[in-house]
This record gives C-alpha cells, structure tokens and sequence, in this order.
C-alpha cells in the first residue's frame, strides 16, 4: 500500500482541526463527534494546543495526516513535524485571508522545498472573497521567494464544517472527495526503500506511564521491528543502544500495535527512555545520522516558586517544592518548546514561548491538583555582537476604521512602529512591529480599547536592539490589609476607587491583591469593614448596595495584569493576586532599599 504523508498547517481558527474531522469521519475512520481536539481545554479553548497525527485509508493508499497547533506560541509544535512530510495543506480562511501564523508556518514548509497545496476553506461566510484571498496568497508566496514550482500551487475551495471541497468555486460538490483526489495527485508517494538500514527520526514525543517516554516519527529508511535492538545517535554525538519494547501504527485516532513498520510510515515506538526530537534510530553506529531539527529559542522567563500564602495547602494535593520540580521535569519529557533551570532550590526559571504557552502548562498543572505561584513573566534580554537585543513581534491588527486611533496611540506608546495600513470597506487591518515586552499584558486592554470587535496576532520575528523603557500600567494595586471575608458593604465603596477582583463573601488575606486603583498609586484597603449599627435612626442610611461584578482573575488575566513585586497564586480552584511581601511594613523597607 502507497503512503502519503502531509501536515495540515494554518493561522489559529482558520479549521485545520474542523478540516481533518471531517476527512476522518467521510473515510470512515471515526464515528460522529470524535475530533482530533480529546484534551479538555483544547475543547474549551477550542484551539488546537498539541500537534497530532491520525491515518486514514482511501483509494488503496494510507495517508498520514499530522494536525498543527496554529497558535505562535505553540509553533514549535510545528516546526518539527514538517521535517517529516511530504507536503502540507495550507488552510486560509476565504474572508480574513493570509495572517501572521499563516506567513510563519508557510515561511517554514517553503524552506524545506516542500509544494503546498492550498485550502481556502470558509467560503460560506458572508464576507468571504475567494478571489482575493487567492491572489493575497500568491503575493505571500512571491514575498516569502517561493521557487517557481512552488509558486504553482493548487487551490481548493472548501467549507470544513460541512465536509464539502471543490477544485472550481462553481463545481457541485457534497463530499471532501476533490480534496482527497488533489493529495493522491499532487503529493509524491513517500520513499518505501526497505531493503536499506533503518534510519528512524521522532518529531513528537508522548509519555505512558507503564511504558515511559513515547517517540513518534517517521521512518526514512529500512524497517523497524519490535523487540529488536537499535543505535539512538543523539545530538551531541553520543550513542546509546535499546530495543524496541513496544510499535505502534496509527489507524484513524487510535494507536494499533504492529509486530513492524517500513520506510515512508509514521509511528509510536517505546524503548528509548531518553530519546529527544530530531534525533536518529539507526541499526549500526556507522550511519550517517539525520540532519538535527532546530527549534525556535523561548522568548520569555518566570520563576515558579512554593505556595506560601495565608491559604497554601487548603485546595491542592501537591504543594511542595520537590512535586513541583518532579511535575516540571515531566513535563520536558514531551514539551520541547520550554526549558527550565533547576539551579537554584527557592524557585525554578521557566522559559516559554509566550504567555498562552506558560497558561496551558500552569492550567494543566492546577487541574491535576498543584499548587504554586509564579512571578510576573519578564521578556528574554540577550547580547547580539555587543548590542543589547530583546524579541520582536509582528502585529496584525483588525479593527472598525473608526477605533484604529486609538490602537495607534497605545501600540505607540509599547515601542510599536506602524509598517502598513489597509482599509477594506468599515474594517482597517493595521500591521506593527513591536517589542515583545511591549505586548506582554496587552491583549486584555486590546479587548477593552475595541470594544470586543478587534482581532489581534502576532508572531516571533526575531532579536533587535533594545528600545528602552516602556511605561505600560497605568493603574495600581488595591491591597487588603486583613484577612477574613469581604464585605459587600465595604466592597460598595471601594469599587469607585478602581476595579475589583473578587466579589462579596470571598475569603482574602492580608497582603492580597483585591483590585486596581485607577489613580495609579499602591492603596491598602480594608474591605472586611462591616457597617456600623446602632439603634437609632436616620435618613439615607438604609440604600441598597449595588455592586459591580468583579472582573474574575484567569491564569492569563493575572499574568496580564501582574506588577514586578507580585507573584499569581495558582490553586486548583482560586487564581489570586498578591504582594511579595505581605505586611505593608516589609514592603515599605522593601521599597526603601529597592531605591
């Protein structure tokens, strides 16, 4: 049986995931209402978060298709599968046409020489324009210097959500088989060269807890058998032996166990305990190994540190400072886009690729019954042949034509620089090129500033000189100063003074974090301040409270909002803000010696 390997890559919710159901549900691989999306807050979030792969069976040949992450912070996740396929399908949506992810991804597969072919999907939209957002695709090819077979890409027009694909905007189509027929046609057969030595290299790996570490990835060459024995030659040059304890196929979602896999397959093997991505499975030491797969570097860092608020141990399972480094360690087994430096035992340095990456890893972590706090994420300063660099990020911006003032001004004022502008009837997309410590905490405000009609992404473009300092809080910090429960009494006058984050009843601490100030300066607060009572009476005293809802703090909200002496107390029911130093004392002497 001919394989076909492709990976189905685009900008987030453009409907790669949507896209790949369907062909898996029409071939019958899957029944109705399974997707690609199992993790539960890959559903709620409804982004992909982890690259996949799944296989299907059409015509007599078995396609492999891996689904990619479109999001910037997980494209690492991307960046490695497409060493190992043959081809990629390029998703577009027909109305919001090509954006950062879709120049990142697509950057990526034309510099391994891969031909995309290219989905317009969405074309059921009200304001979609096929046409156009062909011909913007093809200038994103020109300006990416797409070969000339490249440049002669095939386009297919679909609607994912109804599994329906055409070659012609025209054609009568109910079905993804055009799609389908296009990927037989168009993608080369993988090379099945059995007979050479095995050559193996993992672009994704998993973790079982009977099994250990799980590596999926392509053969190149040979044949790979379960309980025989291999050469793992690392990327330091060092070799180690193990055997194969463990093969597994991929037969639509679900992992099947094979006795061996040829050249050309994608599989799962286990045996290897210390396997890493990009390295190479071979049977003798004298093979040449595969070319390494580079990663992009992390962009930011924080420090996780021990719980050791008022509240620590009432809500997790695991508090202590060796779980958490055990649970951080796990962790690296399977994701290669963050690194962390254990050197120093009060705190472990997490480096990310963003600030979702670090929010996805700390969402997990509470769900399974951790506690932990983390200080605010600080941008990766690095010394460029003696000149000062921090990571830069390209910003697309859609919003109605008459907010786009107010988006300049305040990119601005974060080191933004304006490169383009385009008008499309109400809508302005505006594109900026801004320092990356610039947008950290910006997304919340972002939502406010366009009333929730703008749609904002970026991508990584690099290291530039430093642009010095950026004055990006505008507001200060409401602390409590005692600890029992708010009152809604003491909460109704305070909500004037700024915003809270917790409403009536909920139990806060000395030192906690329960709002903002909109003057801009620290305000300690009592909000445990019942009202008086006494036995007389008097006019105007007995009004009723009105409060405003709080604005509920998220892992994400929290790591937006968070000032550089706080740390987000992360349980796994509360997410609460605090000062480092708790009593308003120590922050005073705090402050003096920090001058």
């Amino acid at each position: 049986m001919e394989i076909r390997n492709i990976a189905i890559i685009a900008h987030v919710d453009h409907g790669k995931t949507t896209l790949t159901d369907a062909i898996m549900r029409q071939t019958g691989m899957v029944e109705e209402g399974v997707s690609m999306d199992n993790n539960a807050l890959e559903q709620e979030r409804g982004i992909t978060i982890y690259a996949k792969n799944t296989s299907i069976n059409y015509r007599d040949t078995k396609i492999n298709i891996v689904d990619t992450p479109g999001h910037a912070d997980f494209g690492s996740e991307v960046e490695r599968v497409l060493r190992s396929i043959d081809s990629v399908l390029l998703i577009v949506d027909a109305q919001e046409g090509p954006m950062p992810q879709t120049r990142f991804v697509l950057k990526k597969s034309l510099e391994l020489g891969l031909k995309p072919i290219v989905v317009i999907n969405k074309i059921d939209k009200p304001a979609a324009d096929p046409d156009l957002v062909q011909e913007q695709v093809y200038e994103l090819f020109m300006d990416l210097g797409a070969n000339d077979e490249q440049l002669d890409f095939t386009t297919i027009y679909a609607i994912g959500r109804q599994g329906i694909a055409k070659e012609h905007l025209k054609d009568e189509s109910d079905n993804l088989e055009p799609l389908l027929d296009m990927i037989l046609l168009k993608v080369h057969a993988a090379k099945a060269d059995r007979a050479a030595q095995l050559r193996m290299q993992p672009f994704n790996l998993g973790y079982d807890n009977f099994l250990g570490r799980l590596a999926v990835g392509r053969i190149h060459e040979g044949t790979i058998k379960a309980g025989a024995t291999y050469v793992l030659k690392k990327t330091d040059g060092t070799v180690e032996k193990s055997r194969v304890t463990k093969l597994y196929n991929f037969k639509g979602t679900v992992r099947d166990e094979v006795a061996e896999a040829y050249a050309g397959d994608i599989v799962m093997v286990a045996g290897f305990p210390k396997i890493d991505i990009g390295e190479t499975i071979c049977e003798s030491e004298e093979q040449e190994s595969l070319p390494a797969i580079n990663i992009d570097e992390p962009t930011i860092s924080l420090r996780f540190l021990v719980n050791d608020s008022p509240f620590a141990g009432r809500e997790g399972k695991f508090v202590t400072s060796k779980q958490i480094k055990e649970r951080l360690e796990k962790e690296l087994e399977v994701n290669v886009g963050l690194k962390i430096d254990f050197s120093t035992s009060e705190y472990y340095t997490v480096f990310g690729r963003g600030e979702l990456h670090i929010a996805v890893l700390l969402e997990n972590m509470r769900r399974e019954g951790y506690e932990m706090q983390v200080s605010q994420p600080h941008v990766i300063i690095k010394d460029i042949d003696g000149v000062k660099s921090e990571p830069f990020e390209e910003v697309t911006v859609d919003v109605p034509s008459e907010l786009a003032g107010t988006i300049i001004e305040t990119l601005g004022k974060r080191k933004g620089i304006m490169t383009d502008m385009h008008v499309h009837g109400s809508q302005t997309r505006l594109l900026f090129e801004a320092p990356t410590r610039g947008m950290l905490g910006y997304r919340g405000q972002f939502v406010v500033d366009t009333k929730g009609e703008g749609i904002m992404s970026s991508r990584v473009v690099g290291f530039k000189p430093y642009v010095g300092d950026i004055k990006k809080r505008e507001v200060g910090s409401m602390i409590s100063n005692g600890t029992g429960k708010a009152l809604g009494f003491s909460l109704a006058n305070l909500q004037d003074r700024g915003v809270l984050y917790i409403g009536a009843a909920t139990e806060v601490y000395e030192g906690q974090v329960i709002g903002n100030v909109s003057k801009g300066d620290e305000m300690t607060v009592n909000p445990l301040k019942g009202k008086q009572l006494s036995n007389m009476r008097s006019s105007g005293t007995d009004e009723a409270i009105h409060l405003i809802p709080p604005f509920t703090l998220s892992i994400e909200r929290g790591l937006e909002i968070i000032n550089d002496d706080e740390y987000l107390e992360v349980t796994p029911h509360s997410v609460r803000l605090r000062k480092q130093f708790l009593k308003e004392g120590d922050r005073t002497k705090a402050g003096r010696k920090g001058k």
